[in-house]
C-alpha cells in the first residue's frame, strides 16, 4: 500500500530524508520512531504530497506519487486520511458537523452522511458528544474526532502525526486502540511518535529514523 524505494525529500543539503526504502502492506499498523528532527513528517508529508521527493520512487496502492499532477492532488488527498497531534478541528463546528467534513467536501447526501458519522461515533464512542463543541471536549476527546473525521470517509492510508503528543498514558493507549480499528477495513495506517515505551507493549513493526535516514525497519 506504501512502498518507499530510495526515497530522498529535502529541505536542504542535511535537513530532509535520505535514501529511505519501506514497505507498509494493507491492513497493518506501523509505527515511525526517532527523535525530534529525525525526519518523521517529513516521510508522512512526502506521502500527503506536501513535499516533493528529489530522488527515489513513492508509490500509494501502486500510483506513483511523483507523478500526480498539481490538479489531480485534492482527489489523490481523498484516499489519505490525517491525524493531528492539535487536532485541527473547526472551533464553531459540533462533533458531528467536523466527523461529517470529508463526506460533505466529496459530495455525499445528507443520509449517506448521517449514516456513516453514526455509525463511526458509535465506534470511537463519541454518540453522546454529537453536538458538542471542540471547546467542551477534552484533548482524548478531540483526538478521538480527529480519528472518527480520518476514518469516516474509509481512506486507503491513515497517517497519524505524533497524535499521543499531548494526551495521558491511558488516554494514549485509547488512541492506539481506535488507529487498530482502522486497519480492519484493510487500510494502512503510518504513526508517528517518539514515545517508545507507549508502542512497545504494542509489538507491531516500527521504522526507525535519525538524522532522515533508516536505522531499522
Amino acid at each position: 500500500m506504501i512502498k518507499f524505494e530510495n526515497v530522498t525529500a529535502t529541505y536542504t543539503e542535511k535537513v530532509g530524508i535520505f535514501n529511505l526504502s519501506f514497505h507498509i502492506p494493507k491492513g497493518e499498523l506501523v509505527f515511525l520512531m526517532g527523535p525530534t528532527g529525525a525526519g518523521k513528517s517529513t516521510v508522512l508529508k512526502t506521502i500527503y504530497k506536501d513535499i516533493s521527493i528529489s530522488g527515489g520512487e513513492l508509490f500509494i496502492n501502486g500510483e506513483d506519487v511523483a507523478k500526480i499532477r498539481r490538479r489531480h492532488i485534492p482527489n489523490f488527498r481523498r484516499k489519505i486520511g490525517m491525524v493531528f497531534q492539535d487536532y485541527r478541528l473547526i472551533p464553531d463546528r459540533t462533533v458531528f458537523e467536523n466527523i461529517a467534513l470529508p463526506l460533505q467536501i466529496e459530495g455525499e447526501s445528507k443520509k449517506f452522511i448521517r449514516d456513516k458519522v453514526e455509525e463511526i461515533m458509535q465506534k470511537v464512542d463519541l454518540e453522546k458528544r454529537r453536538s458538542n463543541y471542540p471547546s467542551q471536549l477534552s484533548g482524548g476527546e478531540k483526538q478521538r474526532v480527529s480519528i472518527a473525521r480520518a476514518l469516516v470517509k474509509k481512506p486507503l492510508v491513515i497517517l497519524a502525526d505524533e497524535p499521543t503528543g499531548n494526551l495521558d498514558p491511558n488516554v494514549s493507549d485509547e488512541i492506539l486502540d481506535l488507529l487498530e480499528i482502522a486497519t480492519d477495513s484493510g487500510a494502512a495506517v503510518l504513526m508517528s511518535t517518539h514515545n517508545f515505551p507507549l508502542i512497545q507493549p504494542r509489538k507491531k513493526r516500527f521504522i526507525e529514523l535519525n538524522e532522515g535516514r533508516l536505522l531499522n525497519s
